[in-house]
């Protein structure tokens, strides 16, 4: 996951672009112009720009007066307002993760996380963040190489450590991971650590809020074999899922329902394609006992 120094920690507008697309959506098809619509909240076209670009939060009495105004129906207005209600929440949050530099381009992903319901996620060649051990994530950060202060490289690994609280408690993730063969056995940081990297798998292979999966080599051919991503999901009827996907360069957010919906069924297909949750555990142990030293 994209964790560059150069990113500074911001509040996530991932709900919030959602929101103001859907807001231009409505304008264009009610043939208003900002100017209108500045003017139906007695404020400026200025005001509206930074709404459907997402760069306010945005309060109930407006969103009403513009749904009224673009004669939206009563669906769509509460779609609205409770995406809203989200992104005020997210914006309001006071996370752990807004006082580390080093969570950088993840701080966004973290928030997002931290009040999500569930996260399934498709990994092919690393660990997914909530399993791995201290000295893995250690090992890929000094193989990053944009981290070159030890102390930094410390801070990356207790921030991934400190978002695995998710996974206990009174109010855990659901996690529904789906690792390539690959992942299990690329030796990042060597036998020893990998092997340790296994056994973490097993165990947290174990809570009642994770399904994991692994999909074999000889399954061959694959939906999912170009590309990782991990898709969010939120407690609220109302709130879309988010995918979120990372390149070398830069972090994607998918945030509309309809490609949302393209990510669910290509993550669905592979976990079919994946062995089950038992057939899992026993080829990670396997791998882990075979594991040299």
């Amino acid at each position: 996951m994209n964790e560059s120094p150069k990113t500074g920690n911001r509040a996530s507008t991932v709900l919030a672009r959602r929101l103001g697309r859907e807001l231009h959506r409505l304008r264009d098809a009610a043939g208003k112009t900002q100017h209108e619509a500045g003017a139906s909240i007695n404020s400026t076209n200025s005001k509206i720009v930074k709404m459907e670009r997402g760069l306010v939060p945005m309060r109930d009495p407006d969103l009403r007066v513009l749904c009224e105004f673009y004669e939206a129906d009563a669906k769509d207005t509460g779609r609205l307002l409770e995406l809203a209600r989200l992104d005020r929440e997210r914006r309001k949050a006071k996370g752990w993760w807004q006082h580390s530099p080093q969570a950088g381009a993840l701080a966004e992903y973290i928030a997002m996380e931290d009040v999500a319901r569930r996260v399934r996620t498709w990994q092919l060649s690393l660990i997914p963040g909530l399993f791995q051990t201290s000295d893995y994530a250690r090992s890929l950060a000094v193989s990053d190489g944009v981290w070159e202060d030890p102390n930094d490289i410390e801070r990356i690994v207790d921030v991934r450590m400190k978002r695995q609280e998710r996974l206990t408690g009174d109010n855990p993730l659901e996690v529904y991971a789906v690792v390539w063969e690959a992942a299990l056995r690329q030796q990042v940081g060597g036998p020893q650590v990998m092997r340790r990297q296994l056994e973490r798998l097993l165990e947290v292979s174990q809570l009642p809020n994770v399904r994991l999966q692994v999909m074999p080599f000889h399954a061959g051919g694959h939906p999912c074999v170009s590309s990782t991503f991990n898709i969010i999901s939120f407690a609220e009827n109302e709130a879309v899922d988010v995918v979120h996907t990372d390149t070398i360069v830069s972090t994607v957010w998918v945030e509309n329902e309809e490609e949302g919906a393209v990510y669910s069924t290509f993550f669905d297909r592979t976990a079919r394609l994946s062995l089950a949750p038992k057939d899992s555990v026993s080829l990670i142990d396997s791998i882990c006992k075979g594991m040299y030293t």
